[in-house]
């Protein structure tokens, strides 16, 4: 009986797996209990072949303590020639009534945040992502956002 529990458990894994086909890169780094306004989480991308385009993805996964209904990040795309494209990107965390959007049975929730699209790369190029939450009114941002415990950075192949 336990071999037959094994061989099953191999399976489920292997089937999970190999369903995201798009995938070509997809990596998250913790942030601890609260992602402090100072801390920029970097992404090393992988050469990818330069005839294809993709499309980008920003991942989180967040729990209830997360207080706020929306996200701002401030994502840096550095590419081969020493230029670096700047995004400003706002997102809905939450629905009106504070329940938390993304998918997850348990208070954990992980969102998929489109980034862009159609990016078509030529050599080796890195993410760097912080958050800039700042409370209504108040102009310096939130020193420790609670919630967020996880930031991801996801690459699919455009068929």
């Amino acid at each position: 009986m336990r071999i037959n529990n094994s061989a099953l458990l191999i399976l489920v894994v292997i089937l999970f797996f190999s369903c995201d086909k798009k995938r070509v890169f997809d990596e998250y780094k913790t942030v601890g209990t609260a992602w402090h306004k100072d801390s920029v989480v970097t992404f090393d991308l992988p050469e990818l072949d330069s005839t294809k385009q993709y499309n980008l993805f920003v991942n989180l996964r967040n729990n209830n303590d997360y207080p706020f209904n929306n996200l701002f990040l401030i994502v840096a795309l550095e590419m081969p020639n020493g230029f670096t494209k700047v995004d400003t990107l706002e997102y809905q965390m939450a629905e009106p009534d504070g329940t938390l959007l993304g998918d997850g049975f348990t208070d954990i929730k992980e969102s998929k945040l489109f980034y862009k699209e159609k990016v078509r790369f030529r050599g080796k190029y890195k993410v760097n992502i912080k958050q800039a939450v700042r409370e209504n009114g108040k102009v310096p941002g939130v020193t420790a956002l609670e919630g967020i415990t996880e930031v991801g950075f996801r690459i699919e192949k455009i068929d």
